[in-house]
This record gives structure tokens, C-alpha cells and sequence, in this order.
């Protein structure tokens, strides 16, 4: 299980050059941010953060906008890119999102729920703007992604004073012919239905023009009175994606230009590779790190389960989960869709746990204690592990998804979600691993697991797609941190041959990522 003398001088190579590359990246990274200020302040207890170039007059304001389940780390490359093009950008925490300590409240489905108090909110922030960054004569622009397209079309629809709109993956129903002047879509390639949106939301306010007949990359109408209209895409990305699209980049910052009449450099933050190559880098480490973990059991342990065994295990589960959650309300915590997400994990655990007994003979306590066989200094080793790869996950791992994608370390006010998210995520994992690791281990026994799981998770919304759609958006995210934690798990159980110390590590972190990305609920009113 140690591996030989090549396997510790592979890893050690593997450690230089993951150290390399993740000085490279850094490098890179903060090269972006040369020449740009940044100031971060609080705008009516909303956090926020401006941007603006430092060595010259700062430019036309640009207010910036994540979308749902995001912050505004994830929207830097376009508040990079703005600043130092010469805009004064204003990024800023929706309510319920990222570093924001108050709930979003309102029915998060209704255009007169959720959505009004985040439109309230950037009028908010825009008041402030007006007051403190703009002259009285002075327009503004607004740029959103995804459920913020929606929000700024409607902030844009009210006001006078903002000259352009940009909506990256841009969904927003209260589109008409006139409203809002100057609008431009940016989509990512592989978003075909919001292509058609854009295309659909140029034709609307052109009478001649049909959807189909719209070419993308062309400007409709006309700047100065307000019609200019635009649907641009950035090929080969997605919905995450697209935010770090140089094309998308480029987009905006030429959309701008021409709505205030502006000539920049259309210099961009091409953030997205080196932010790729920074976290591959952190993870890459984390195969030789796990050299350094105590030896927890000489021979490994876990149920070596076959085939036969993880279709009773792991499939039973998969499927009566989401059976027996249907009838039961699961809206006990103020977050969208995480506390069912906990108690998915919970059920679908507990009933693995179960199993795993039963198949096993059905052995007593004695018998469990045997088999894991915890005690004395084997304990310490264990606890001991698991606290190093949890440190790994949270303060490594996770400085570098707070600093350059998204907000990894939330207000204290999230602690009670996070709690209850590991009470969800403990027993799926330990029952997950162990089950999955031990002598005679099946290969593709860990993966498939995890496919049963996010099967699980479909049906459940099949049966249940009203209340159960948001958790359509974060499956990505569940298959993202599975396949991350998977290879944490791999590594770290050669290394103790024990697999109850990544389970423990695993449900921690797991727990704690997802924990950090659902939006927080309030009631029905602010």
C-alpha cells in the first residue's frame, strides 16, 4: 500500500512540479490585478467591492452582478477586465449569496417575490453609486449573469441613467421592443436555448426581423437613440464557463465603448486557464501530501464489496430515497434546496449503513468494532488524518476558491447550515467508503456509487420537479466536488489504509463546499 522506492520519487517530482505550476499561476493571476484599485466596503449592509484603474481617471460606472448561487469573486474576470479598460466597476453580494449575512426573501419563483428584493437591493447599490462615485449628468451600465440578467433588464426598465445592459446568459422575460435601450446578450456556446432567447430578445424590437433571421455578432439599431441590440457567443463554454470567455470579455468591453463612446485598449483578464491550471496544481499536490498521513491500519480495510453486494448497498438506496423524501416536507432549514440535499445524503447513508450490516452477516457490536478496529492509538492516527485532509480541503483547496472563483468562506451566519449539512453528508460517506475500499475492491466500484447517487437525486426531482428544479443547477457542482474528493479519497486511503478517515474528511469538506454555495432564505418579506 506505501509503494516502492519509484512510486515516492514520482510523487515527489509530481509535488515540484505541482509548486511550479501553482507559482506560475499565482503569477499570472495577480498580474491581472497590476494597475487596478480595489476597495472593499459595505453599501447599506450589502458587501461590496469597486474597481477602478489606477493610473488614470477612472471611467463611466459599470455595476456588476452574479448570478444565483454565486458571489462576487466569480464575476472578476469581467470587473478585471472593465477596470482596466478604464471603468469604475461596482461588484456586490446579492442577499442570501456569498458574504451577505441577510436572507433573500420572497418566493424565489415569482417576479414579484425574490427577484423584486434583489431589484430593490441594486437600486440600493446604485444610490449609493449616484451619490458617491457619479456626477449629476453622468449614465451608468449595468452587466448580470444568469438569474442577474433578469434583475438588471428590470433595474435597467425603471431608470433613466443607465446607458447599456449586459446580460451574460441572459434570461430575462421583461425584455420588450424598447426596454432597455442599448442591450446586448452574451451566451456560451454550448447554451443553445438562451441563444435562441438572444436572438428572440433582438428580433422583438426590430418589425421586419424574425429569431431565426438574427446573425450572431451583429449590431442592430443604433447607440444613441437607445435600440442598439446584440446577440453574441462565445464558443465552446457553458454556464460557468462563459464568465471567463475571452470572447465574452471582448464583447463587453467593445459594448461599452460604443455606448459611451469610448476607445479603449480592450485589454482582458484571461483569467480562466490560469485559474484551471491553479486548482489542478492544488489538487495535484494533494497525491504526494498524502504521503505525510499516519498509517492508520496495516491492511486495508473497508467491505471489498463486488458488484453483487453494491447493487443491494448503494442501489436499494438510490432508489427508495427518493420514494420515501417525497411525502415528507424537507424545507426545515433557510436555504434553497440544501436542506433536502442534507437529508438525501442522510437517508440514502443510513440506509447504506444499513445494508452493509445486514450483507455482512449481521454482525453484533463486538463484530463492527472488530472490523473497523479503531481503538487505542489506531483512533488518534485516525482522527489525526482525517483533521490534516481536512485542513487540506479547507484552508488550502479552499483559500484558492475563495481568492479566485467564489466565496468559500461565508458570514458566521451560515454555520448553522453548515452543521446541519454535515449531519447529512457524515453517514453517506462513511457508509460510501467503506463499502467502497477494502482488499479485493472492485475497479469502478467508487465511481459507480456516486453515479447511483446523482441518479438518486434525478428521481427526485422527476418526482418532485416544482419544488426539487434548483437542484438541477447544482448536480454539476455535487459531480465537480465528487470527482475532486474521489482522488483526495484514493490517495488517502493508500496511504492509511483505512477508509474511514477520508469518509470523515470527505462529509467535512463535501458538507462544507456545498454548504458555502446555496442561497440563504428568508421569509416572505425583508
Amino acid at each position: 500500500m506505501l509503494g516502492g522506492r519509484g512510486t515516492a520519487w514520482r510523487d515527489l517530482g509530481l509535488a515540484g512540479i505541482a509548486l511550479a505550476a501553482i507559482g506560475l499561476a499565482l503569477y499570472q493571476l495577480l498580474s491581472d490585478e497590476a494597475g487596478i484599485e480595489r476597495e472593499a466596503l459595505t453599501i447599506d449592509q450589502t458587501p461590496a467591492t469597486i474597481y477602478r484603474p489606477a493610473a488614470e481617471e477612472a471611467g463611466p460606472v459599470v455595476l456588476v452582478s452574479h448570478g444565483f448561487a454565486g458571489s462576487r469573486p466569480l464575476m472578476e474576470p469581467f470587473a478585471l477586465t472593465l477596470a482596466g479598460n478604464g471603468y469604475t466597476v461596482v461588484s456586490f453580494d446579492y442577499l442570501g449569496h456569498g458574504r451577505n449575512p441577510r436572507p433573500l426573501h420572497g418566493d424565489i419563483t415569482a417576479q414579484d417575490g425574490a427577484a423584486q428584493a434583489l431589484v430593490d437591493q441594486t437600486e440600493r447599490v446604485a444610490e449609493y453609486v449616484r451619490a458617491e462615485l457619479m456626477g449629476e449628468d453622468d449614465k451608468l451600465a449595468v452587466l448580470g449573469h444568469s438569474m442577474a440578467s433578469n434583475i438588471i433588464v428590470r433595474f435597467a426598465q425603471q431608470r433613466d441613467d443607465v446607458l447599456a445592459t449586459v446580460g451574460v446568459s441572459m434570461f430575462a422575460p421583461t425584455v420588450d421592443a424598447e426596454t432597455p435601450g442599448n442591450l446586448m446578450s452574451v451566451v456560451g456556446g454550448f447554451e443553445r436555448r438562451l441563444q435562441e432567447e438572444g436572438q428572440r430578445v433582438v428580433a422583438m424590437a426590430f418589425d421586419d426581423l424574425q429569431p431565426e433571421e438574427v446573425e450572431i455578432g451583429r449590431t442592430y439599431g443604433d447607440f444613441p437613440d437607445g435600440t442598439a441590440r446584440r446577440i453574441a457567443v462565445a464558443p465552446g463554454v457553458e454556464h460557468v464557463a462563459v464568465l471567463y470567455s475571452q470572447v465574452s470579455l471582448e464583447e463587453a468591453v467593445s459594448w461599452l465603448d460604443q455606448a459611451f463612446g469610448r476607445d479603449s485598449e480592450r485589454w482582458v483578464a484571461a483569467r480562466g486557464p490560469w485559474v484551471a491550471l491553479l486548482l489542478a496544481a492544488v489538487i495535484a499536490l494533494a497525491r504526494p501530501g498524502a504521503r505525510l498521513l499516519p498509517r492508520v491500519s496495516a491492511a486495508g480495510r473497508g467491505a471489498g464489496a463486488g458488484w453483487r453486494r453494491l447493487a443491494v448497498v448503494a442501489g436499494i438506496p438510490a432508489l427508495a430515497t427518493p420514494l420515501l423524501l417525497a411525502p415528507v416536507p424537507t424545507d426545515f432549514l433557510p436555504v434553497v434546496i440544501g436542506d433536502y440535499v442534507a437529508i438525501h445524503f442522510a437517508l440514502f447513508g443510513a440506509l447504506s449503513a444499513a445494508l452493509l450490516w445486514w450483507t455482512a452477516g449481521r454482525p453484533g457490536p463486538r463484530g463492527i468494532a472488530a472490523a473497523i478496529a479503531l481503538g487505542g492509538g489506531a483512533g488518534r492516527r485516525w482522527l489525526l488524518g482525517a483533521a490534516a485532509v481536512i485542513g487540506y480541503c479547507l484552508l488550502v483547496l479552499g483559500a484558492v476558491l475563495d481568492q479566485f472563483v467564489t466565496v468559500f468562506y461565508p458570514a458566521v451566519e451560515r454555520l448553522p447550515l453548515l452543521l446541519a449539512m454535515v449531519a447529512g453528508t457524515l453517514p453517506y460517506f462513511l457508509a460510501d467508503e467503506w463499502l467502497t475500499r477494502g482488499q479485493g475492491m472492485r475497479r469502478g466500484v467508487y465511481p459507480a456509487t456516486k453515479v447511483l447517487f446523482l441518479v438518486s437525486l434525478g428521481l427526485a426531482v422527476a418526482l418532485d420537479p416544482d419544488g426539487l428544479f434548483f437542484l438541477l443547477l447544482i448536480v454539476p457542482v455535487v459531480l465537480v466536488f465528487f470527482l475532486v474528493y474521489g482522488l483526495f479519497s484514493r490517495w488517502v486511503y493508500r496511504h492509511t489504509g483505512h477508509p474511514l478517515v477520508a469518509g470523515l474528511a470527505n462529509a467535512v469538506a463535501f458538507a462544507w463546499a456545498l454548504g458555502v454555495t446555496f442561497p440563504m432564505l428568508g421569509g416572505a418579506a425583508g
